[in-house]
Formats: C-alpha cells, structure tokens, sequence
C-alpha cells in the first residue's frame, strides 16, 4: 500500500512534533500498540482537515531505518517533514510523497565546520589522554553530520567525571554532543549511554525553533512528545511538551509533564483536549 501524506490546510497555525522511536513507533509491535498507532492516523488525519497542523517527526534515526520501521509496522501515513538524524537533516514532504531537504537548514549545517577527522581526533584524546573509550554504533553507521558511539558503564564513580570530560572536549573542539541514558527497548544496550556528535547549532531544540520561524508559528501553538533523555530540550523548547507514559526513568526525573496512557494513546488523548 503507497504511504500517504497527511492532510494540509495551507499555512499552518499549529505545530506538532514526535519523536519517533518508542513514541510514534513502538518497538514491540505488540497488538494493541499497533490498534492504537492506527487509530491516532486516522485522528489526526481528521482534525487535519479541521485545522492547520504541521505535524513532523524529530528523531536521532536515519530516514532509511525510519523506512524500515514504518514497512515493520505497516504504517499508513507520512509526516509533513521529518528532522532525522538528532535534526541534522530536514526533510520536507509534499503531498504526492516526495521528499526534499530543506535547503536552508542544509546550508547552515553546511557552514558548522563539522567533520569526521575531528571527532576522530578527539575520540583518540579521549582514550590516550583520559583512559575513556567510545565505541561505534556501527549497527546504525556513521552519518555525514552525525558520528554515533556508545559510553559503556564500567565503574560507576567514573561515570560522571567520564561524561563531564566528554562534553568538555567537544565544545572546546567547536562540536555539539548529545548524551543520554540508552533506552534497551529502542535497541540500545543495556548499561550504557548515546553519545553523538553533530555540528554546532543543530539537534532537537535548534531545529524545533528554526521551524516555528519557517512556519510563523505562534509559541502558544506548539506541542511536541518524547520518551527518552534526549527529547528534552525538544519538550521544553515548545509550549506543549509532554513525556509519554512509557518514557525511561532518566526523562521522567529531567521532564514532569507525562501523559497518563504510553505511546500512540498518550498522544490521542492530549491532543483530543486541545483540538
């Protein structure tokens, strides 16, 4: 079945964003995750045809795994755009299903100076200098803007001083670092963290706020959920943000507004009173 793109309206009013993974998608695909996956596509296909809503999905996955997973789940409808890759790359869609990179962001990403040889530089400082080893996330690859490791915990009075060290050698190398607590059902091992690299001025909350100047939207009007550590500065960068009931400890103890029901039917019922 060819996927569909939801409804527009024209110039939008509202913004709603997703993260993707353990929010909109949910990883077991157990039977009624799916009902109610299924059910919130067709409610926000109707509300579309009642309001102007930019609905876009904001995710640390590649466009091509997001194809994997949505196939997995027989998912019928694509998003307005997607910010895959922690935002480092925008993805328009339009409504015959055709997607375009947002030229604008691209050129600002463009311009950040990122690259591979330094993060590999200060991957190496960090293991002769400091004695803390990253590994590859080789299972998803690297990303022209976006480099994926994994902290494994080891001993548990180094953690802090080990991720502190991190963040301070990425930003002295003019890198953005994006740090959180693995979510296993996600994939991720367990006892371990996400530690990614991408260019300055970019992840969830920049490009959060980039699309509400994009759309001219109205601070009021926005809304977005997610389940994990990294979603947070998404959450707080809108008016709206709400964790799902399913989300990891580490979110729950950063982020205190939770829907009452997990996944799809957590999203349904906040937007339900809204809209």
């Amino acid at each position: 079945m060819p996927l569909k793109v939801y409804h527009s309206n024209g110039n939008p009013e509202y913004l709603l964003l997703f993260d993707f993974d353990e929010t909109y998608y949910p990883h077991e695909l157990k039977g009624w995750q799916l009902k109610d996956l299924y059910e919130l596509e067709d409610y926000l296909e109707k509300i579309l045809h009642e309001k102007n809503v930019r609905i876009g999905w904001v995710t640390g996955s590649s466009l091509v795994d997001i194809h994997k997973k949505m196939r997995a789940a027989r998912m019928r409808y694509l998003p307005h755009f997607i910010a895959s890759d922690l935002g480092t790359e925008l993805w328009e869609i339009n409504q015959k299903g055709e997607f375009y990179q947002n030229q604008t962001w691209l050129k600002r990403i463009k311009r950040s100076g990122f690259s591979h040889r330094v993060v590999e530089e200060l991957i190496n400082d960090l293991r002769l200098l400091y004695g803390i080893t990253l590994h590859k996330q080789t299972q998803f690859g690297q990303q022209l803007f976006k480099m994926n490791y994994y902290y494994f915990i080891e001993e548990h009075v180094r953690v802090k001083y080990d991720l502190d060290t991190i963040r301070r050698l990425a930003g002295n190398s003019g890198i953005y670092i994006n740090i959180n607590r693995c979510n296993p059902l996600a994939g991720d091992p367990v006892n371990a963290f996400d530690v990614d690299f991408i260019p300055q001025k970019t992840g969830k909350r920049a490009v959060v706020e980039f699309l509400m100047k994009q759309y001219k939207i109205s601070f009021k009007n926005t809304f977005a959920f997610g389940d994990s550590g990294n979603d947070i500065e998404m959450l707080k960068a809108v008016q709206h943000g709400y964790l799902l009931k399913n989300a990891t400890e580490e979110a729950k103890l950063l982020h205190h507004t939770i829907t009452s029901e997990p996944y799809a039917k957590g999203i349904q019922n906040v937007c339900s009173n809204y809209f």
